[in-house]
């Protein structure tokens, strides 16, 4: 049999868009895995926020950040961060122009002062776009590890996020920093929820290259699943791509297979 190497988006597609992980998925991760392929979970989040239920499904590793981190098997493989004075000039930015944000580092997540409340509704409509019902979600069900209070100016950033008072305020992010990655989420265009900064040409797609390079591995034994715009490269980039029944229509159109929702056994029905 042939082994593959799976690569997991995690909400969406691993987990919905409350945070519940499917009991159907954890048994397609464990019964890929008794079979001898990889699975590494391929994601925004940094490490902090990948919580220890996840990480108790069994895997063989991470890319975070969308593609900032790559971790195989407890090493390390790349690590790709902020400077301290990039992080300086862009937390000195936001809160010049009044904007809630956090900070996203493998030791935790750093919120501004206000976060809790200026997210609150951001939170909610995120949620309520993806669920297609009303949430009644909050900023501390979202991030139940956040740290406030502590010193924003750090030298272990992977990226920022920070809620849109308008889509004006992720052009004027852009603009302002040229040598960060700047990019939306939450919705499309002027629709998004929150703008981030980030290390600059890092794609999911780029970091699966440096984990294959590491195993040794061939790009024709990978498998992608995802169900948002940030991962087509990963789809693209994987020999087969896989995208969830309640992605959005450019990565749907795109992939090579459309499974079910994430809370309708959408891996399960895959896998099994």
């Amino acid at each position: 049999m042939d082994r593959k190497i799976i690569f997991l988006d995690v909400d969406g597609t691993l987990v919905d868009y409350e945070g519940n992980l499917p009991d159907s998925a954890v048994r397609a991760v464990r019964l890929a895995r008794a079979n001898g392929h990889r699975v590494y979970i391929c994601t925004g989040r940094s490490r902090a926020e990948v919580y220890p239920a996840l990480w108790e499904i069994g895997l063989d590793g991470m890319i975070g950040g969308n593609g900032s981190y790559v971790e195989d098997n407890g090493k390390v493989v790349m690590h790709q961060m902020m400077s301290g004075e990039q992080c300086r000039q862009v937390v000195d930015w936001l809160q010049g122009h009044g904007l809630e944000f956090y900070l996203e580092s493998n030791s935790g997540l750093y919120a501004s002062a206000d976060f809790e409340t200026g997210a609150a509704e951001a939170v909610r409509e995120y949620s309520r776009r993806k669920s297609g019902e009303a949430s009644v979600m909050t900023v501390r069900d979202a991030f139940p590890d956040m740290i406030y209070g502590e010193n924003l100016y750090r030298e272990d950033v992977n990226k920022i996020s920070f809620v849109l008072g308008s889509y004006q305020d992720y052009l004027d992010a852009a603009d302002a920093f040229p040598d960060l990655q700047a990019g939306t989420w939450g919705g499309i265009g002027e629709t998004a929820l929150f703008g981030d900064l980030g290390v600059k040409d890092i794609t999911k797609a780029h970091a699966i290259d440096v984990l294959l390079q590491h195993l040794n591995a061939e790009r024709a034994d990978t498998i992608a699943f995802g169900d948002a715009k940030v991962d087509i490269p990963m789809l693209e980039y994987c020999a087969y791509g896989v995208a969830m029944g309640n992605g959005g229509e450019e990565i749907r159109v795109m992939a090579d297979y459309i499974t079910d929702d994430v809370e309708h056994d959408g891996l399960w029905n895959v896998s099994a």
